[in-house]
């Protein structure tokens, strides 16, 4: 059974239809990526995906099961394009918060915080407050808080967004080896079609709320002829009208 199953899935806002029947399946063990422009219909995906929002039609299944089932909650771990830090606390006292959500006060919850500080990679930083952080430095505490907890699915919206090269890049590396040390199943949005090259062994290019194309990498650059993920999307959407 797939980690993730999407059928049909449509989303409408008042007379606005969001997504148009967004099919695609996630496997265990793998990166995929959701990819396309602002607007596209990533974030409206995943928030129906991890129970946020509900579909106007379509069925989604996670683990097999709804997205808003309680055991779902404990196996998903989202991190919005958004998320913010609290100014006035340090890192380590809110990935300790995290972890004592999570996990309560026992071992599980020193091994959660001890991970969250190692994923972060903050050294001495993470006694400060968390004001004093840069926009690099915050995304990956948030990075942090969505790993650490372990989780069997992790949903990251644009999880480099805002971020200057460097920084996206010690991002990426944080995302990646989570994914090979740990063997889980990341589910990532992106409008960065070199980054998800470099992090995704699948992937489903949407645009207007429709997906155009899914699978493979390599199989879909050779199967359209294309040198690159960008180009290839820049093929589709001529193709579709943009």
């Amino acid at each position: 059974m797939p980690v993730l199953e999407v059928k049909g899935l449509v989303k409408d806002f008042g007379g606005f239809r969001a997504l148009r029947g967004v099919s695609f399946e996630v496997e265990e063990g793998e990166v995929f990526g959701l990819v396309g422009p602002n607007g596209a219909g990533k974030t409206t995906t995943f928030r129906i995906v991890v129970g946020l929002l509900r579909p106007t039609a379509g069925e989604v299944r996670v683990f097999g099961m709804e997205p808003g089932d309680a055991k779902v909650r404990k196996l998903v771990s989202y991190l919005p394009e958004d998320a913010g830090t609290y100014r006035n606390i340090t890192g380590y006292e809110f990935l300790s918060m995290v972890a004592r959500i999570y996990f309560g006060r026992g071992r599980e919850a020193e091994e959660a915080l001890e991970l969250g500080l190692k994923i972060a990679g903050l050294g001495d930083k993470a006694y400060e407050k968390m004001k004093t952080y840069s926009k690099g430095m915050k995304r990956r505490i948030q990075v942090a808080r969505a790993l650490m907890v372990k989780p069997r699915l992790a949903v990251l919206d644009e999880p480099t967004s805002g971020l200057d090269v460097l920084q996206a890049r010690e991002v990426r590396e944080l995302v990646k080896r989570y994914a090979r040390e740990l063997g889980a199943t990341v589910l990532l949005s992106s409008h960065n079609m070199a980054e998800v090259e470099e992090l995704c062994t699948r992937v489903a290019l949407i645009h207007k709320g429709v997906v155009l194309e899914q699978g493979g990498v390599g199989e879909l650059l050779a199967k359209h002829g294309a040198r690159n993920l960008e180009d290839l999307f820049v093929k589709l959407v001529g193709g579709a009208g943009s």
